[in-house]
């Protein structure tokens, strides 16, 4: 059976981590310009002010992914270099850019798929108090909008939000990402459900303009696995998969419930119902704004096992675990568990929309790139994604995270999850081997894993 025929094979990249021209063509600040100016903040002083000029070198990178056969290129649209000031003005240089990326990228016979916010969210709303403000889903979709009018002749697949998981839990729960400003429960809360708000008028508009529009949403999570194959430990995985833990933002159901269900999990409300802020009338009716796909970003995963007593419990990683080079834990299975349990909670089609690793990538003397690890974390992986499609879950596609090296947010450029090494100061691009390897694994559809 393997992957169906007609599978996307892509990768992905984030317009604040690629781009660089953030003083050019009147875009204005966002968070992360701000974020990226306080000393501390960002590893090495790194900024994404030239990151891996994609802003004039997007032909150069297009022409890569097509020598490399891709099917879909997950891109993201930078909202302040549309709209400056995030609301009011609309800046058509900005539009311009993406019109030429648009059309490079469907001249190469490549789909497009834009997610219209991974993260650099307008400095000047920030000011207006950000996603706390009742106006931020307004804001949004008036933003969908410009970007529909001007991009839906051809723009038909859209991803509204990146997983928000991090700009909210990342960037107010916790300080490690912009703008880096501690909120209190209450607060956090009410911009989750501000942002919720958002995303759904943000359907609402794009599904007014763009008629044939193909939509859906980038959430994330740590996929969590059954230790074994018995019924308890399946259901007790299940359970951490959706519960919502102390760390509330990290939670699946918390961001897919609303969204796909049209409410709130019950868990959410048993640990913070004092907290939760005033819904109103309609706001869940236009959260749960029908959808097309879901859009999952797995890396990873913890393996669960049944508690005894109905509940679940997280079981001991084995001594010298593997790891990457963020240090994050290789759990391939994370890939069939995620992609199963989504599917049945939600039946709707899935894409994975971001996976992948850093490793520690040199350019040998040969002058290539040699990154054995990453095949083989990726073929372990995808024959589990494969495996998840064979036993009945509606799996789409799969967008490599990332097309090249990148300013990876706070670690500035000590993380390459690239298929493409990029030099950053020279911005010389090499395709390392396992660039070539997924050209292979795209022709063969995956039957070579």
């Amino acid at each position: 059976m393997g992957f169906r025929k007609d599978f996307v094979w892509g990768g992905a990249s984030a317009s604040y981590q690629v781009e660089g021209a953030v003083n050019e063509d009147g875009r204005g600040p966002s968070i992360w310009d701000m974020f990226c100016k306080e000393p501390g903040r960002v590893l090495n002083g790194s900024t994404g002010d030239v990151a891996c000029d994609h802003y004039h070198r997007y032909a150069e990178d297009v022409e890569i992914m097509k020598q490399l056969g891709y099917r879909g290129y997950r891109f993201s649209i930078a909202w302040p270099r549309i709209i400056p000031d995030g609301d009011g003005k609309v800046n058509e240089k900005g539009l311009d850019f993406y019109d030429r990326l648009l059309d490079t990228i469907i001249k190469a016979g490549i789909t497009p798929y834009a997610t219209l916010f991974h993260w650099d969210y307008p400095y000047a709303l920030f000011h207006k108090g950000g996603w706390m403000n009742p106006d931020s889903p307004r804001w949004f979709a008036d933003y969908a909008s410009v970007v529909a009018k001007r991009l839906g002749d051809r723009l038909k697949h859209f991803i509204t939000l990146n997983e928000p998981q991090c700009f909210i839990g990342l960037s107010y729960a916790n300080t490690d990402h912009a703008p880096g400003i501690r909120f209190p429960i209450w607060d956090t809360l009410l911009m989750a459900h501000n942002v919720l708000l958002g995303h759904g008028r943000a359907v609402q508009a794009l599904r007014s303009i763009v008629k044939d529009a193909d939509i859906g949403y980038a959430p994330t999570g740590s996929a969590h696995y059954p230790v074994s194959a018995s019924p308890a430990d399946r259901e007790a995985a299940r359970k951490a998969y959706f519960d919502v833990p102390e760390a509330a933002f990290w939670s699946v159901s918390l961001w897919s419930d609303p969204v796909f269900l049209g409410k709130y999990p019950e868990e959410l409300y048993a640990r913070y119902g004092q907290y939760m802020p005033k819904i109103g009338a309609d706001d869940m009716k236009i959260i749960n704004e029908p959808l097309d796909f879901l859009g999952q970003n797995i890396y990873n995963g913890a393996p669960v096992k049944a508690d005894g007593k109905g509940g679940y419990e997280f079981a001991p990683r084995k001594t010298g675990y593997e790891f990457t080079a963020a240090k994050w834990p290789v759990t391939p299975e994370a890939l069939y568990w995620g992609p199963a349990f989504l599917w049945e909670r939600y039946k709707k089609p899935i894409y994975i929309t971001e996976n992948g690793l850093s490793s520690a990538d040199v350019v040998s003397l040969d002058g290539k790139v040699h990154d054995p690890g990453r095949i083989d974390f990726l073929q372990r992986y995808l024959r589990c994604l494969r495996k998840a499609a064979e036993d009945g879950a509606d799996i789409r596609g799969y967008f490599h995270w990332c097309v090249t090296d990148n300013f990876e947010w706070a670690k500035g450029y000590t993380d390459r999850f690239g298929m493409v090494y990029c030099d950053f100061e020279t911005q010389q691009r090499i395709i390392k081997d396992s660039g070539w390897w997924y050209k292979d694994v795209i022709r063969a559809n995956g039957e070579n894993l």
